[in-house]
């Protein structure tokens, strides 16, 4: 099992920058797919990035060249660096764990990111 704890939410004005860390425990994810989730309110979960366990790297369309995904499997983390925030990338953020081919998810508990126009 691995427990996911997300940290660095928080209010930022349009244009400022946050950086979100995800820390796991209980597992190693270096053969995990580590993603990025957001649910803004009365909005669907949507993905908004992820690092597989082979290197692929994937952006949702919204943020790339704004956002960027980091692992250190050393240390069990990843980050996600958002920059040039705007109100819309306002919502609840997750962190989420697979372990291809098994079925085995997990998720963090969330950590708010508000941006203000």
């Amino acid at each position: 099992q691995v427990q996911l704890v997300e940290s660095g939410g928080g209010l930022v004005q349009a244009g400022g920058s946050l950086r979100l860390s995800c820390a796991a425990s209980g597992s190693t994810i270096s053969d995990m797919t580590m993603s990025w989730y957001r649910q803004a309110p009365g909005q669907q979960l949507e993905l908004v990035a992820f690092s597989s366990n082979d290197g692929r790297l994937y952006y949702e369309e919204v943020v790339k060249g704004r956002f960027m995904i980091s692992r250190d499997n050393g240390k069990n983390t990843v980050d996600l660096q958002m920059n040039s925030l705007k109100p819309e990338d306002t919502a609840v953020y997750y962190c989420h764990a697979e372990r291809p081919f098994t079925g085995y998810t997990s998720w963090g508990q969330g950590t708010q990111v508000t941006v203000s126009s």
